[in-house]
């Protein structure tokens, strides 16, 4: 064994930012997809929590088109409820998969909509929050590249 550091470290290696787990968070979700995940149109689970406090669920709606993910279904949910500020959020698959990080179209929409959002990933005891920020690092900024209407 070498007595020095490595020179460089892996990213996967890289310490990740985490807050605390909204355990309350992960049990909701995995409560909706244990009884409403049912066939192939239904197979995700998300739940998010309001800056106010509330909890909010939705499914994924599968289709071979490309259907809507649970996250996306979710930020539609919330804003039908009043809910535009959203603080954490995960995702659960069926058939008890556990939690499921958001896939790459939905890291970039949950950015572009939330950039101080917190995601929990990770599985079994080993979960942990995280900004969306760190799961899409050198990130694309969607409103950093919009026209200004200039008065």
């Amino acid at each position: 064994m070498p007595d020095y550091a490595p020179l460089c470290v892996r990213w996967s290696d890289a310490p990740l930012q985490t807050d605390p787990v909204d355990h309350e968070l992960v049990e909701a979700a995995g409560h909706l997809a244990r009884t409403r995940c049912r066939g192939d149109n239904h197979t995700m689970a998300a739940a998010t929590r309001t800056r106010d406090g509330r909890i909010v669920t939705a499914l994924n709606a599968y289709h071979f088109t490309g259907g809507p993910c649970a996250e996306l279904v979710l930020i539609g949910t919330a804003a039908a409820q009043g809910a535009y500020e959203l603080d954490v959020i995960v995702a659960v698959g069926d058939r008890e998969r556990g939690v499921v990080p958001p896939c790459g179209r939905c890291r970039q929409v949950l950015l572009d909509y939330f950039p101080d959002l917190k995601v929990i990933v990770g599985e079994n005891d080993h979960l942990r929050t995280v900004p969306i920020t760190d799961l899409l690092p050198e990130s694309y900024i969607w409103a950093d590249h919009q026209l200004r209407v200039v008065p």
